[in-house]
């Protein structure tokens, strides 16, 4: 299945069904008044999170979506039927964003979430809703309210616990092949992967989600290379596992590439747990790999620990899923310590 992560699609509710206006005529009935029912409500726009979705590709070939219009109310005062709703399923993770792709308007963050993003327009009053002590006999009905309408742009942004970034070849694929059942394409040339993949680490009856994102390269805020369109989907990871190949001559290089391109991207990435891989260990001697270990212990930040390993024999990728682990812990106890402390705070007020 084609990956689509962002889409720009059309959006309208359903309008309103028109009042009726309308009087009883019944044999030796002399006055028989207004009976005109009222029109229908529109159908709303609902934007549903489904579970079982990981793409937006649904909204590539068509872009257009309109409500079902409410009926017109009729006689013997009868409503006119509610237009039916027009639910959208989305992939859980879906924001909706203005026309102009900067606010907002939406987050979907949540399996089976349910959101009435355009309410259809109601319907109008019939004349029997005119009817008074004064007024015996309305000759009003009124039309029913039109449907709201949008452009908005829909963006995935996957949900995922950690998020493999590094530059083009650094053996994320492998190491993503390695730790779960995922199958992406693995290829000795830069750019193997095109469109994000995930895969489900487990160990020790505990599991995370892995997020392997297109390689970045130094210029990608500019636009080079992929650029940094894939990098909203690590805006949601917890943990970023940041590999660095062992073959390149000046590792600490690599490293500070990349910690750039996430600082120029912004949204909070270079402020993210990081745990950082020496891979293709392998295809290094060991005392080259102490020396460059070294080298990237020099740059990463205080507290930081380097993890030597090799995706393609799985040397060391156990120490690197127990740390990755262990950093989603410790993320998950803060984010809990912080909720008990505002809820505290709450409940003093």
């Amino acid at each position: 299945m084609q990956f689509l992560d962002q889409c720009k699609i059309y959006l309208k509710s359903g309008d309103g069904g028109r009042g009726a206006m309308s009087f009883r005529r019944e044999k030796f009935i002399e006055f028989g008044g207004p009976n005109g029912g009222d029109g229908g409500k529109g159908g709303d726009i609902v934007f549903v999170a489904a579970e079982n979705l990981n793409t937006l590709i649904d909204y590539r070939y068509r872009q257009h979506f309109r409500a079902q219009d409410g009926r017109p109310g009729a006689g013997r005062e009868r409503t006119g039927a509610n237009g039916e709703d027009l639910v959208l399923r989305v992939p859980v993770g879906t924001q909706i964003m203005d026309e102009d792709n900067r606010l907002v308007l939406a987050d979907l963050t949540r399996a089976g979430q349910r959101l009435v993003f355009l309410q259809g327009g109601d319907g109008g009053f019939g004349n029997a809703h005119y009817k008074s002590s004064t007024n015996r006999a309305p000759r009003r009905a009124d039309p029913g309210w039109p449907g709201r309408e949008a452009w908005v742009w829909l963006r995935l942004k996957l949900i995922a616990d950690a998020g493999l970034v590094g530059l083009p070849n650094a053996g994320k694929s492998t190491f993503l092949a390695a730790v779960s059942h995922a199958r992406p394409k693995i290829a000795d040339y830069p750019f193997t992967t095109l469109k994000p993949q995930l895969g489900v680490v487990r160990q020790h009856e505990q599991e995370f989600v892995l997020a392997d994102l297109p390689g970045l390269l130094e210029g990608a805020s500019d636009g080079a290379g992929i650029g940094t369109r894939f990098l909203g989907h690590v805006e949601r990871c917890a943990v970023v596992l940041h590999l660095v190949d062992g073959t390149l001559d000046d590792v600490a290089g690599a490293y500070s590439t990349i910690r750039e391109e996430l600082a120029q991207y912004g949204h909070g990435l270079a402020e993210k747990l990081e745990i950082v891989g020496l891979n293709k260990s392998d295809a290094i001697d060991p005392e080259t790999v102490d020396a460059k270990c070294r080298q990237l212990q020099q740059v990463v930040r205080p507290g930081t620990e380097v993890h030597p390993l090799s995706g393609a024999t799985g040397a060391g990728v156990p120490d690197v899923v127990e740390a990755v682990l262990a950093a989603l812990s410790a993320e998950h106890a803060g984010k809990d310590k912080a909720a008990v402390e505002a809820s505290t705070l709450v409940q003093s007020l």
